[in-house]
């Protein structure tokens, strides 16, 4: 079965260990909105900004850090 094509462009979550992000994907939730979600956890949203500019999902363990 082929996935429709929304779903096609979704890249998979999880599967760095460091994401760099800027201030255009704040708010910051794992996995990120251009995340395909069937294959991780539950979204989370994490406060980045209140954490010096680095965070890590609870869940996955994914370390994001903010640009900029």
């Amino acid at each position: 079965m082929t996935p429709p094509d929304s779903a096609a462009a979704l890249k998979p979550a999880n599967t760095e260990h460091r994401y760099e992000i800027t201030r255009g994907d704040l708010p910051l939730c794992c996995p990120m909105p251009d995340m395909a979600l069937w294959n991780s956890h539950p979204r989370v949203y994490l406060a980045i900004e209140d954490a010096g500019g680095e965070s890590t999902c609870p869940y996955c363990g994914a370390h994001y850090v903010l640009k900029g």
